[in-house]
């Protein structure tokens, strides 16, 4: 009975004691817990410090985001043409104040050379058919305009030829033609000159980014961006200033030619009226 009592206590320890090894050391267990728990909360705060600063970057963009779209529009156009060069921007600005302050005298010059060509050659006409010669002439010194100045001309030669009429009026057609275009070669010069002066500093900007690698001894976009930044800027304006001058040149343009065929039309009515008085005259 002994026996058999030993020989069971012996196979209930070998039973127990791996049970033992794996489940009787709570101290391991809870350790390990612990650990686990430790390394837990270590990823929660790491988790949360980044986003932290995922927010603050994202806030920090949109308070950015808002000055930019809150500035007007002179306060956006001045900032770039500070960051522009300002020595570069400068030219640009020059050659756009130059070449607009000359179209708006042109487009004033032409507003006020243009009248009512109709009206005006139908008193004129009248006053010719009548015979009142000098009342057409004080007519034509009253009135403005180049039509008034080539029917004055062809007044002061009526007694001649027909021949004689028309080159006079012809030759003071050209004085008058060249007086439109005076100061357009000064417009022309300013266009080509803007964006040139634009390029002009993409260049110098090149190069600026080139200095400064070969400085810095690396190619980093930080490092090439601000010579970049110049020669885009100051291309950018250089063409926009162009395309301004280049609309009120086309306008200015497009008011030469309507004078020139207003001329053209009053010439043409001038000599009509003066070969029907020279065919009265011979009748």
């Amino acid at each position: 009975m002994k026996k058999v009592f030993i020989t069971y206590m012996m196979m209930a320890s070998l039973v127990l004691s791996p049970s033992a090894a794996a489940y009787g050391q709570p101290g391991d267990v809870n350790d390990s817990t612990e650990q686990v728990a430790a390394a837990g909360d270590g990823t929660s705060v790491a988790d949360a410090s980044g986003e932290d600063l995922l927010m603050a970057e994202a806030d920090s963009a949109d308070v950015l985001a808002a000055e930019v779209e809150s500035e007007g529009f002179h306060q956006s156009l001045k900032r770039k043409f500070i960051e522009g060069n300002a020595g570069f921007m400068s030219l640009v600005a020059l050659v756009l104040v130059l070449g607009l302050a000359f179209c708006i005298e042109r487009m004033i010059y032409l507003s006020l050379s243009e009248i009512d060509s109709k009206k005006f050659m139908d008193d004129l006409e009248a006053k010719m058919v009548a015979g009142d010669t000098e009342g057409a002439k004080k007519l034509c010194r009253e009135t403005r305009g180049p039509i008034a100045s080539i029917c004055y001309q062809g007044l002061m030669r009526l007694h001649e030829n027909l021949d004689q009429i028309e080159r006079s009026i012809v030759s003071s057609g050209t004085v008058q033609t060249a007086n439109f275009e005076k100061g357009c070669s000064w417009i022309r010069l300013f266009i080509a000159m803007a964006p040139s002066l634009g390029f002009l500093g993409t260049v110098i900007g090149m190069v600026m980014a080139f200095d400064q690698i070969q400085n810095a001894g690396d190619i980093s976009p930080t490092i090439v961006a601000a010579g970049m930044k110049v020669a885009l800027i100051t291309t950018i304006f250089g063409i926009i200033a162009a395309l301004i001058l280049q609309l009120f040149y086309n306008y200015i343009l497009t008011k030469i030619d309507s004078l020139t065929a207003q001329m053209e039309d009053a010439a043409l009515l001038f000599l009509d009226v003066a070969a029907k008085l020279k065919n009265d005259e011979r009748q």
